[in-house]
């Protein structure tokens, strides 16, 4: 019983990690109706400039941690405003090839700015833990797991108190009453894919101090961000940490039953019982991004 409750908190832990990952895809697709098949890629340029930051310039990881922020969210911004722009008004199936493209593009950048060794930050958090009713917390997992809950508030906080939030949602529902009120819709869907870019820079400033990555590993972590986001219901930002729990639990139960290499297979299958039984998702609702559908 006691292995089991450490698997099931194990999981949740992980599950922060993986509700990181969800929050900037779930908002891009669920505002502006784009799978951002690139995400992981700019998850990858993230844990790239906190290493850089934290090895080269001799910054410590909470500096290093704004730092990749800022370069995604600038990417992402410039992304939407250059080039994806020209594209809202044409179907998804237009913008899944553009970030397709896109996300090829961004590989082979990484690739010459940084080769393809496989690279990772000197154990940050070491093997340290701490411990709740007898289960073992490391703190390298409970930190990513506090600043998926921060973001997920900050996030809350961003769309329900602010002008900007009540724009994006705005925007969300009706694009074109919104341009009628005033708002500047493309510099709204800027501002959206830079947050979710913004997002992706802090979940690769996470991976960088607890995993290995490379230009190719991107890949992964967009699929995860794809089954959290279904999982847990698009637009739904609770929905967003549920279903990264919910992914996480199930994984590591997975391994405790099952082979290692049968993890991501249970995934998936979750993943398709949730789509057949409840397609909006364990959470979903009509909340501002799931009108896109």
């Amino acid at each position: 019983m006691q292995l089991v409750a450490q698997i099931v908190l194990n999981g949740v832990l992980l599950g922060g990690f993986y509700a990181c990952m969800a929050l900037g895809f779930s908002i891009v697709w669920g505002v502006m109706n784009v799978v951002n098949l690139a995400y992981g890629s700019m998850i990858m340029i993230g844990a790239y400039v906190t290493q850089l930051a934290v090895l080269q310039l001799g910054l410590p990881l909470a500096a290093a941690l704004p730092l990749a922020a800022l370069a995604t969210f600038t990417m992402g911004y410039v992304l939407q405003r250059a080039l994806l722009n020209r594209l809202s008004e044409r179907s998804v199936f237009m913008t899944l090839i553009f970030t397709f493209g896109l996300n090829m593009a961004l590989i082979n950048l990484n690739l010459v700015l940084f080769s393809a060794d496989v690279r990772s930050l000197p154990d940050v958090f070491g093997r340290a833990s701490f411990t709740i009713a007898g289960l073992s917390v490391p703190y390298g997992r409970a930190t990513i797991f506090a600043v998926a809950m921060a973001m997920t508030l900050g996030l809350h906080a961003l769309l329900n108190w602010t002008r900007l939030g009540n724009a994006i949602k705005a925007t969300s529902f009706d694009p074109d009453a919104a341009r009628l009120s005033g708002i500047d819709v493309p510099h709204v869907y800027a501002l959206t894919f830079a947050i979710g870019g913004a997002i992706a820079g802090v979940t690769g400033a996470l991976v960088a101090t607890s995993y290995s990555f490379s230009p190719f590993a991107g890949e992964s972590y967009t699929m995860k961000a794809f089954v959290v986001v279904v999982l847990g219901g698009l637009g739904s930002i609770p929905g967003a940490i549920f279903g990264g729990m919910l992914l996480g639990i199930v994984e590591n139960l997975a391994s405790l039953f099952l082979d290692s290499g049968y993890r991501d297979a249970v995934g998936f299958t979750l993943l398709l019982l949730v789509l057949v039984l409840r397609p909006r998702g364990l959470m979903g609702r009509r909340f501002f991004a799931e009108v896109k559908g």
